[in-house]
């Protein structure tokens, strides 16, 4: 059993990091539906599809939630609304205010909160090695962001730090750290499964309550075949898969390493932009990326390596 162990504990990171990465596979489904449905009904949609995969899953593992008490419900529903649904909203209305550069420098920080919370609440110590390398991760990861070293899109829009957009981007940051925080704090007591199942449900209700609230709702019948069919996609590839995935792997990962592996969003996001959004193609690069961001790419995934083994030998430690 222990060595089967220590081999998941160098392997959760990397299952992190995987299921990071496809979280960005829904960019060009998202698009299209955004041209015709609110964010609030879409991510509801994605939901539901969600729930019909989780709901018979959860419900074989009902005894698990007998084991958690008030503090872990808590934590399930602070990531179920907040990190499911209302910091998705935040990160996206922030683009009325500022460009989506500021946003996602600002997104850079969420690590830096989680590995605090971590350290604070669940009372991770942080090795030396862990700080090396989460430095070279937190570069290739701006790296892959702004290949040029200066935060600004390829359009040549402004640096924009607009006061009420950054407080918007800041506070899904945080929110988004604490998940990542609170979903170790619930594994402790509760199988992956059950963690993953209990937040797409919690999820789904309030956001039906707030589509309601906001008469975000479609008319009837103004859904086509394609919308349905890209919701599903959404929910399966970002949702419930690599959501089950990712649990799975947060359940032999150190919070602060976790954190730091969810790093692979931004380096999916701009390979998926790069080849699948249209108009985004760089002329004159090497496959649709300038050479800073494979740069960063390479520093991502070596750093991700290395955390893996730092992950190996601290869990191995609590272990004993």
């Amino acid at each position: 059993m222990r060595s089967i162990s220590r081999k998941l504990l160098v392997a959760g990171p990397a299952l992190i990091f995987l299921a990071a990465m496809l979280w960005a596979s829904d960019a060009p489904f998202r698009l299209h539906l955004t041209q015709s449905l609110s964010s609030n009904f879409i991510v509801f949609g994605e939901h539901f599809f969600d729930c019909i995969v989780a709901l018979p899953i959860l419900a074989f593992g009902w005894r698990d939630l007998k084991n958690l008490s008030w503090r872990e419900w808590l934590a399930v529903a602070f990531i179920a609304i907040f990190g499911s649904a209302l910091a998705s909203i935040f990160f996206t209305d922030a683009f009325h205010y500022v460009n989506p550069s500021v946003a996602i420098v600002l997104q850079k920080v969420q690590p830096l909160i989680a590995i605090v919370l971590a350290w604070a609440i669940l009372g991770e110590k942080l090795h030396p090695r862990f700080w090396m390398w989460t430095v070279v991760a937190l570069f290739g990861a701006y790296l892959v962001s702004f290949p040029g070293l200066i935060p600004q899109t390829y359009a040549g829009e402004t640096f924009n730090p607009n006061l009420h957009g950054a407080l918007l981007a800041l506070l899904a940051a945080v929110i988004w750290g604490a998940s990542t925080v609170f979903g170790k704090f619930v594994l402790r007591k509760a199988a992956f499964q059950t963690m993953t199942g209990l937040r797409f449900v919690i999820a789904f209700v309030f956001l039906g309550f707030l589509n309601a609230w906001q008469h975000t709702f479609p008319a009837p019948g103004t859904l086509s075949a394609t919308d349905f069919l890209f919701l599903f996609i959404i929910a399966l590839a970002s949702g419930v898969f690599s959501l089950y995935l990712y649990y799975y792997g947060l359940q032999f990962t150190r919070a602060s390493i976790a954190t730091i592996a969810e790093l692979g969003f931004p380096l999916a996001a701009v390979f998926v932009n790069a080849y699948f959004i249209p108009g985004n193609w760089a002329a004159g690069t090497f496959l649709g990326l300038f050479a800073g961001q494979w740069i960063g790419t390479l520093f991502l995934i070596i750093a991700m390596l290395m955390l893996g083994r730092v992950n190996r030998e601290e869990e191995a430690v609590a272990l004993l």
